[in-house]
């Protein structure tokens, strides 16, 4: 899933410490109580009956805060966590996530698999409708996975189905999107051939960027569809209007398949790139539910407000990326080992961190199905082994205290961010007298940074898109869209080639473990932590639950409102 914000997944230039923390506050718009404008005037209410009874007739809103403002919402260009978890809200694919965070019908209320594994047959509910009224049909989600690989639409996603038949060719431009193994034999199928066997294909079609278009409307506004009063959506709501910097309502689509198990009239997504901001407007009542927890004020929030806590394991890893595409980390692993040994792990959880992640020896995070985490053959060593270990690398590498190594560490605003850097950097300088200059950016600069190779060492995080080991592993192949350090392996890229078309699954969960342990002797990049999940939420909100892919939808919530 995707590059995230931590605001903790994704405006403006390069800008020193503070000056993003300023422009937040400056930002900031009261609402203690939210009046809603057109057809959804009123204030939203709590306590009482729950939304949706009948002596409750006015619209209830919930207001969830959504980090920083989404990359975009167009399903096929969507690169942000973030902007994921919007969409999720508007957007229903093939498949959904239950509240355990395993797949589940969406659109498509049944499948069924060919003996070989090559070849998925989907029945689509004859119920299933779009925002406007008009059937979802097979051809939909034809043109949706067709959008997202073609290169016209240069999705970061593309290679996302690249199990789909024919998806890298159509990719580099070598077949037409046509010739995309996906077919609607009638309004009510879909049928997707496989380029390899992929068991957990439901699972990965429950992801946003596999979610059909509406080909009216992408015919008629082309790259503006995914706009307030343009977007026709297939999910339980529709997008109504998108103040950038202040907020984003999406409205109960009553045409949706299942509406009548919706409770809600609308939610509000509040974009707040800083979690101590968020809290505040928390603890103010200006949202119900966070995004994310401040590290800082843990201790305080367990105290006070433990029982709107919620912490859980979640399937992300938070790391510094190396630009391998230019001096001096391109070409030079010895250099790339050394930053990372002498990173004390275990002292940024425990003192940093504080809220129970893990420390990251590893690119895989624990809780993954059927697969066990590979780790650097350095993670038993005492740090002082460690370190001189480092400095022996460091040397080797060119590198010397009295001609140390100087770069800068970009990342984009937000207080964990900054907590870790400066740790970190001060852990580099004291090991092995390596000069980091810290820049802070607006995420969507960072994204940009990123892309044109304007970065020496970048902070970033991917979430598994689902609950297996390639969603983490494909990240790191070499035609992969987000694979932002540009890790380039041709025995990397096989071993996946290989566990994709291996049908025994031990044999599968093998190779997939050797892909992952060469990955780490590369190091193109560094893990530093894996994540937790970390929420507030108000007890008038209804149905709340956790899962370790940090999936929540709104539809499955509700908003107890005063009673009369």
């Amino acid at each position: 899933m995707n590059a995230r914000y931590d605001g903790v997944r994704h405006v403006g230039r390069a800008s020193r410490l503070g000056r993003a923390a300023r422009q937040i506050v400056a930002s900031v718009i009261p609402i203690a109580c939210i009046c809603l404008i057109g057809s959804l005037e009123g204030c939203e209410r709590h306590g009482g009956q729950p939304a949706g009874s009948a002596g409750n007739p006015s619209p209830v809103i919930l207001v969830r805060g959504a980090g920083p403002d989404p990359d975009s919402l167009d399903p096929q260009r969507a690169r942000g966590a973030e902007a994921q978890n919007i969409l999720r809200d508007l957007c229903e694919g093939l498949t959904t996530l239950n509240s355990h965070g395993d797949v589940a019908p969406g659109v498509a209320s049944s499948w069924s698999v060919s003996a070989d594994g090559s070849a998925w047959t989907f029945h689509l509910r004859p119920e299933a409708r779009w925002s406007n009224g008009e059937r979802v049909v097979a051809a939909d989600f034809v043109a949706g996975l067709q959008r997202l690989v073609n290169p016209a639409t240069a999705s970061a996603y593309a290679q996302y189905i690249d199990v789909i038949a024919n998806s890298n060719d159509i990719i580099t431009g070598r077949k037409p999107v046509q010739a995309l193994g996906v077919a609607a034999p009638d309004d009510a199928t879909v049928v997707v051939t496989l380029a390899s066997p992929a068991l957990y294909l439901p699972a990965l079609l429950s992801h946003p960027s596999t979610c059909p278009v509406h080909r009216p409307t992408l015919a008629r506004y082309a790259d503006g569809f995914a706009r307030p009063g343009v977007m026709v959506s297939d999910g339980a709501f529709v997008l109504k209007e998108w103040v950038q910097g202040s907020y984003l309502l999406a409205t109960r689509n009553h045409y949706y398949w299942n509406d009548a198990a919706t409770r809600l009239d609308g939610v509000k997504y509040l974009p707040i790139p800083d979690e101590n901001a968020e809290l505040a407007r928390y603890r103010g009542g200006e949202l119900q539910v966070t995004a994310v927890v401040p590290r800082g004020q843990f201790d305080w929030i367990k105290a006070n407000l433990g029982d709107q806590l919620h912490v859980g394991p979640q399937l992300t890893t938070y790391y510094y990326g190396f630009n391998l595409r230019r001096a001096p980390f391109r070409d030079n692993l010895k250099l790339r080992r050394a930053l990372s040994m002498v990173i004390d792990r275990e002292m940024l959880v425990e003192r940093v961190l504080r809220v129970g992640e893990l420390p990251a020896y590893g690119w895989v995070p624990p809780g993954v199905n059927n697969y066990t985490p590979q780790s650097f053959e350095y993670r038993g060593l005492p740090m002082a082994a460690r370190i001189a270990e480092a400095q022996r690398l460091y040397a080797q590498a060119g590198y010397s205290r009295s001609r140390p190594l100087t770069f800068e560490l970009r990342y984009n605003s937000g207080e964990v961010h900054t907590k870790l850097a400066l740790a970190i950097a001060s852990m580099w300088k004291e090991a092995l007298g390596v000069d980091v200059r810290l820049t802070q950016v607006e995420f969507k600069s960072l994204l940009q940074d990123i892309d044109r190779g304007d970065v020496e060492v970048f902070r970033s995080s991917w979430v598994g898109d689902y609950n297996d080991a390639y969603s983490f592993l494909q990240y790191l192949k070499s035609d992969f869209g987000v694979n932002l350090p540009r890790y380039k392996s041709a025995a990397y890229d096989a071993l996946l080639a290989r566990a994709a078309a291996e049908m025994d699954a031990a044999k599968r969960r093998s190779l997939l473990e050797e892909a992952e342990a060469l990955a780490l002797r590369d190091q193109p990049l560094i893990p530093l932590y894996f994540y937790v999940n970390k929420h507030l939420v108000k007890p008038e909100v209804l149905g709340w639950y956790d899962n370790v892919m940090n999936v929540v939808y709104s539809k499955d919530l509700g908003l107890r409102v005063p009673a009369r």
